[in-house]
């Protein structure tokens, strides 16, 4: 009974020491704040329509051909140069070219009937003259002579029609540009319509961006614009040469803009780019608040920003969002636009933890 007794309370001293080290853990760890940096939400006026959008080429086609075939070459591959009139695909035209035989030999036949038909009509022609035919005689012999024109014109067509048709099996490029994407191997089956090959012009760049139908009205052809690449950081300006009358997704509006020939070096068709119109318009122009986008913390569908209490403790406040503006963008609500927070940790922010700043 004493060895149980006293086995029980070496099991409760040393429970009551774990804990006693658990909560001075505990204490330690609450009394070593996280080092944090401030910041100051911005304040700008935003005088100015915000788009984003792509590079594109200003020519772009689909390489492809109206008869149906089986591919049997193709000379190209995604990243080649071409040079106006380059053979890039080649597709069967056994078919195509029995036709044309077929056509030739039509075509010989008719004009063989109708310089025999010529022949009678010139004979009859000045017997009818001499009166020594009769007019029925003559009609006949007209009749047969435009019937072999009819003859000799129809197989002449088709004969162009199976030439016509043999373009379509040798593709070339119509201007010199570069080679964006396969679509087809050899030994596949060309459709009409189907594109084989994407080819698109070099050097000739411009954004395709789309404006809300709130800010379209503002946007005037000719405008100049400031183009953003992130990728390459580079500001761009450009030309605004189209707009589009009609919206084609949910009340954007498509524009596009130029990119001067000599900023085209180091740009490729899919780049991310934003797009800034300045206006004039001063009921536009509103005051807007920006933080930087890499202070803004994602939680789900929602997202905030890390503030300070009264306590020194990082509180996590949800924020609505607005648009981006280079690497910062606008809280339309949840942060005022000279109210504090967190910019940078040393290390993992959660609501209540001790922070002290650097």
């Amino acid at each position: 009974m004493r060895i149980i007794n006293y086995t029980f309370y070496l099991i409760l001293t040393a429970s009551v020491f774990l804990m006693s080290c658990s909560e001075t853990n505990k204490e330690t760890k609450q009394d070593n704040p996280i080092g944090v940096k401030l910041g100051t939400a911005e304040t700008r006026t935003g005088r100015g329509i915000y788009a984003s959008g792509q590079i594109a080429s200003e020519k772009s086609i689909d390489i492809s051909t109206r008869i149906m075939g089986f591919v049997t070459g193709i000379y190209v591959k995604p990243g080649d140069k071409v040079q106006k009139g380059k053979l890039l695909v080649t597709i069967s035209n056994d078919d195509i070219l029995a036709k044309r035989a077929q056509a030739k030999a039509m075509l010989s036949e008719a004009e063989a009937a109708l310089a025999d038909a010529q022949k009678d009509f010139n004979r009859f022609e000045e017997l009818y003259g001499q009166q020594s035919a009769s007019e029925k005689e003559f009609e006949n012999v007209t009749l047969h002579l435009n019937s072999m024109k009819s003859k000799a014109e129809a197989a002449r067509q088709m004969e162009k029609e199976a030439e016509a048709m043999l373009v379509y099996t040798n593709l070339v490029a119509p201007f010199a540009g570069v080679i964006t994407a396969k679509n087809m191997d050899v030994g596949g089956m060309a459709n009409p319509g189907m594109p084989i090959l994407i080819m698109e012009q070099v050097g000739n760049y411009q954004v395709r961006a789309s404006v809300s139908e709130n800010d379209i009205a503002e946007v005037k052809q000719g405008a100049i614009a400031e183009i953003v690449i992130k990728s390459q950081n580079k500001h761009i300006k450009g030309m605004v040469t189209e707009l589009s009358p009609s919206s084609q997704n949910s009340g954007q509006y498509q524009i596009k803009v130029s990119i001067p020939e000599q900023e085209n070096i180091g740009l490729y068709t899919g780049m991310y780019v934003n797009v800034m119109i300045p206006i004039t318009n001063t009921q536009k122009a509103d005051n807007i608040t920006l933080v930087p986008e890499s202070a803004i913390v994602y939680k789900d569908q929602l997202a905030g920003v890390f503030t300070i209490s009264e306590g020194q403790q990082a509180l996590l406040r949800w924020v609505r969002l607005g648009k981006t503006y280079d690497d910062q963008i606008e809280i339309i609500s949840g942060l005022r636009h000279d109210e504090k927070f967190i910019l940078e940790s040393d290390g993992k922010l959660y609501n209540g933890v001790p922070v002290i700043v650097r």
